[in-house]
């Protein structure tokens, strides 16, 4: 028989998460970091600190190259999705119209042969319509 001491005592280790980091955080360490060139030991010091690693220093500096804080910002990873515009969304709901029309179209063909084919059965003369034979 198992205990209920032994059963609470039972580890569950969290899943680790990805940190983030704000565009403020990112500019306000690269501003420490340049303060601290002058002293060596600082910025290693600054890094343990704050728990960071000089590669973080090394693309963050890279992302204020490009383009301050909307290179900082932080990115959604994975594949990104093209900009809709309002004329590939009409196209769109034209082309899924017209998929449904040529469907009806379809359909009232096949009826309408149908029915021919039965008044061919039945000897029933169809009234001509403009435009036909």
């Amino acid at each position: 028989m198992i205990s209920e001491a032994t059963q609470e005592t039972e580890v569950t280790v969290p899943k680790a998460k990805r940190r983030r980091f704000s565009a403020k955080y990112k500019l306000d360490i690269l501003r420490q970091v340049d303060a601290c060139r002058e002293q060596p030991g600082k910025i290693g010091e600054l890094l343990r600190k704050e728990g960071l690693y000089s590669s973080h220093l090394t693309s963050w500096r890279r992302e204020r190259e490009d383009g301050e804080l909307a290179g900082l910002a932080p990115r959604k990873r994975g594949p990104k999705a093209s900009p809709e515009t309002a004329q590939d969304r009409e196209m769109a709901q034209l082309r899924r119209e017209n998929a449904g029309l040529k469907a009806r179209l379809e359909r009232a063909e096949t009826i309408i042969e149908v029915q021919k084919k039965l008044s061919t059965i039945l000897g029933v003369e169809l009234p001509k319509v403009d435009g036909q034979r």
